[in-house]
């Protein structure tokens, strides 16, 4: 018989709600002793002044979260500068906008010592093409174009690892390699868990290589593979393990059902807009990279802490 879904509670109410408060505070992006202008002096009167990454960042984090052009975020970032009473000089929107292209985002995470069980999938953003009413009315035309973002997501804190940005027509097996590249060399890889999508001979024979586990259902139809290698015999035990006690019960035993964190992930994901709205494909991945960060900075303000209602 199919076991029945656990029901959970969360046992930190007050902190949590606190936690979603602040993460409509402007203002926790700003401090007063954040790098904001770069140490460089210009070459010559009149030079521009040089901001440091950091500020270009932080207006594209208000971007992102407030879903607008450049031009208004400087007007927000100049009003949040006056209110905070800071002797900052805000760049320019045609400033930020050359610079997002070659931005090196830097993603908040938190390094621990705990092997690492990491949670990998994808999802499609739209960056150009018709609205969803469109859609209904008259249905999708051929201009349609997306970016496909693949997540490792950190199964006991929710963090994103890292991100790769591919177009539509990529696969998720190929990607699993580089998502994995950008961990730190120091990391101790536990697991890696995703869906049927993952179930391929280069997937498992990287996974390996980290020394860790890959807990990746076979296909429907998968069948036995014949390769002498220890990741082929240990994805034929467990088809065998499918095939004796049935997929339901393997997907608990093993805990599989712990990748509904990573689509929880993606959801949140998507709430910052089902749309991107750089043009460029460079300027494009630094927005994803913004997001990223986004949700990391919200998953260290707090979250909630679940358990097994009996």
């Amino acid at each position: 018989m199919k076991p029945s879904k656990p029901r959970y509670r969360t046992t930190n109410w007050s902190a949590y709600n606190r936690s979603l408060q602040a993460r409509g505070d402007v203002t926790i992006w700003f401090s007063p002793d954040l790098a904001w202008h770069s140490n460089e002096r210009p070459g010559q009167a009149g030079a521009p002044t040089r901001y440091r990454d950091q500020a270009i960042q932080i207006m594209l984090t208000l971007k992102v979260l407030f879903q607008q052009g450049l031009r208004q975020v400087r007007g927000l970032t100049c009003s949040l500068v006056r209110m905070m009473n800071l002797a900052w000089s805000v760049p320019c929107y045609s400033t930020v906008s050359r610079r997002q292209g070659k931005l090196a985002v830097q993603i908040p995470v938190r390094r621990r010592a705990e092997p690492l069980h990491l949670l990998v999938d994808s999802t499609g953003i739209k960056i150009h093409g018709e609205g969803e009413w469109k859609v209904k009315q008259h249905g999708p035309e051929y201009r349609r174009g997306w970016r496909k973002v693949h997540l490792a997501v950190n199964a006991d804190t929710q963090e994103i690892q890292a991100v790769e940005v591919t177009d539509q027509r990529q696969a998720d097996g190929p990607q699993v390699e580089e998502l994995l590249s950008q961990l730190c060399p120091e990391t101790v890889l536990a697991s890696v868990g995703g869906d049927g999508a993952y179930d391929t001979r280069r997937v498992y024979r990287v996974v390996q290589a980290w020394g860790a586990e890959l807990l990746v259902p076979p296909r429907r139809d998968a069948q036995p593979w014949r390769d002498q290698t220890d990741w082929a015999a240990h994805r034929n035990d467990k088809l065998a393990a499918i095939n004796r006690l049935g997929r339901a019960i393997w997907k608990r035993w093993s805990g599989y059902h712990r990748r509904s964190l990573v689509e929880t992930t993606m959801h949140r994901f998507k709430r910052l807009g089902e749309r991107l709205l750089a043009r460029l494909p460079e300027r494009q991945v630094a927005e994803i990279h913004v997001r990223c960060a986004i949700l990391n900075r919200f998953v260290l303000l707090g979250m909630p802490t679940t358990v097994a209602h009996t």
